[in-house]
């Protein structure tokens, strides 16, 4: 995987999908960069399972898509319903295939991704994965980072990427702000072997249902389905996570009686927040560790992906002395801004159409959801919104900025098929 190696290091904090991805970046530009993860193992959690056509085409440039493709399932579509009426609007991802090379979502676990990538560094000896690492707090220190490990060493390298989610120890050790929000919403996310294709009409396998009683999302991965819950005001975690709660709400989805199989539960709280800064001299920050934000619309892994990528070949250019060390400052300040202007905007809107309490307001959200669906050009500007094309834009421009013979270079393909990493 790794390009003509340089002598500089870099250190990334995490083994979870953005760290992963950036130490990719970083491999394939000939960086030797070291990963440093906490747990002893790599996690297989259900946590983010959809990747945007925008992600695919930027891991596609990294040789990982046709290997992720292998291991999830290709949703053409997505739709939002009325848990009463049945279908509302349907888009479907076609309509944008001339600007993607992959006009689909991709269910597929986070950690198979991770897996994937871990595989190839193994035969890479510029990267370096260490399990059991737990990184406790980062320095700046001018013309290099350090961290301190639990054990009480130290590392050193000439920059640090801090993937380590979002109560990263890097973000609170440089104490950076985190501010936000945080909803009063939790949600139950419930796994199940139940075929809910068996109990709809032209269920797609991505659906969002509203409903003034009990909204919920449905995805279909390749293994099971995915429903997600409100849980209610009063309702403890653990009523919410019991038996009966969890075979009372998926019996409710589907009208019919008898036990559903489950593999998979949980509740989490809903945030969006964003850091003040996503750099401190030679650290920088990515993903949950930079942002987060409400679940619905699945943008979380992928922004952190996008960051992932963008930073990766910033600090992969100053390494090779190709840029200046403001490549850097400039990207960070942009991933920034999407993640406050585009992630965060977006994603907020949904759980403000899906979730509110007024029956009129959601009328109204599914109504105009309707009107965007049926007419061409705005359902095709709504897709390219949703599916992260407008937001990749954004990044290669902010690429092409940093490196204009990229610009030049990808000037003379046509839209949909150039190479976004060069």
């Amino acid at each position: 995987m790794g390009g003509p190696r340089n002598a500089k290091r870099v250190i990334v904090v995490g083994a979870g999908p953005v760290g992963c991805t950036a130490a990719a970046v970083l491999a394939r530009r000939g960086v030797a960069t070291t990963i440093l993860e906490a747990q002893t193992t790599l996690r297989r959690e259900r946590r983010a399972s959809t990747f945007h056509p925008a992600t695919l085409d930027l891991l596609d440039s990294l040789g990982v898509t046709p290997e992720l493709l292998k291991l999830g399932l290709v949703a053409p579509s997505f739709a939002y319903r009325d848990r009463r009426s049945g279908p509302v609007a349907t888009f479907h991802l076609e309509w944008i295939s001339e600007f993607t090379n992959h006009p689909y979502r991709l269910q597929c676990e986070q950690f198979k991704l991770c897996e994937t990538l871990i595989d190839r560094f193994e035969a890479d000896p510029l990267t370096d994965t260490r399990f059991g690492c737990r990184v406790t707090a980062a320095s700046d220190h001018g013309d290099h980072a350090v961290v301190e490990l639990a054990d009480g060493t130290t590392l050193r390298a000439d920059f640090l990427i801090a993937a380590d989610g979002a109560g990263s120890a890097v973000r609170k050790s440089l104490a950076l702000a985190f501010d936000g929000m945080t909803y009063e919403d939790r949600y139950l996310v419930v796994s199940t072997t139940h075929d809910f294709g068996e109990d709809f009409d032209d269920l797609c396998y991505v659906n969002y249902i509203s409903d003034p009683a009990e909204w919920l999302v449905l995805l279909r991965t390749l293994s099971s389905w995915r429903a997600l819950f409100p849980v209610a005001e009063g309702e403890s975690d653990s009523e919410a996570l019991s038996e009966e709660s969890v075979q009372r709400r998926l019996r409710g989805v589907t009208g019919r009686g008898g036990r559903y199989e489950v593999v998979h539960r949980t509740v989490y709280r809903v945030h969006q927040r964003v850091a003040g800064s996503f750099r401190r001299g030679r650290v920088i920050l990515a993903g949950d560790a930079a942002h987060i934000n409400n679940p619905l619309g699945g943008m979380g892994m992928n922004g952190g992906i996008h960051d992932a990528v963008g930073l990766g070949e910033a600090i992969a250019g100053v390494c090779s002395g190709e840029l200046g060390d403001e490549s850097i400052t400039r990207m960070a300040e942009h991933r920034r801004r999407m993640a406050i202007d585009y992630v965060g905007r977006h994603t907020h809107r949904n759980a403000v159409s899906l979730t509110a309490p007024d029956g009129a307001l959601r009328q109204a959200a599914l109504e105009q959801m309707a009107a965007t669906a049926a007419e061409p050009a705005a359902a095709r500007d709504y897709i390219l919104q949703a599916s992260m094309i407008k937001a990749l834009w954004s990044l290669e421009e902010a690429l092409d900025e940093m490196r204009p013979a990229r610009a030049a270079a990808r000037s003379s393909r046509s839209p949909g098929t150039e190479s976004l990493i060069d």
